[in-house]
């Protein structure tokens, strides 16, 4: 059983918002280094955000196509990661997921679709 389950993605307007969510369950804490990536039709998966380990400070790191629109944080008592995406473009289009960072590959989830209409 994948340990990381994605939900919020839904259909928005460009120039719309929409927040993301990453449970973990299990063993698995939230508080690891994690990262949010996203795949879009025809295209490899790309990390999008990711955030250090909370015993090393939380340290946040964007990928240049969602800086100052995108923020990722996690709520260690739900044990939860989050993704903020603000200022939407078409282009954001994908399907999201949550992973450790670096991903590991058997972590994958279904994720959760974004899609932004112009």
């Amino acid at each position: 059983q994948v340990p990381l389950v994605e939900s919020g993605g839904g259909l928005v307007q460009a120039g719309g918002s929409l927040r993301l969510s990453c449970a973990a369950s299990g063993s698995l804490s939230i508080m690891n280094p994690m990262g949010w990536y996203r795949q879009a039709p025809g295209k490899q998966r790309e990390l999008v955000a990711r955030i250090t380990s909370g015993s090393s400070g939380g340290s946040t790191a964007y990928a240049d196509s969602v800086k100052g629109r995108f923020t990722i944080s996690r709520d260690n008592a739900k044990n939860t990661l989050y993704l903020e995406m603000n200022s939407l473009k078409p282009e954001d289009t994908a399907v999201y997921y949550c992973n450790l960072y670096p991903f590991r590959v058997n972590y994958w989830g279904k994720g959760t679709l974004v899609t932004v209409s112009s």
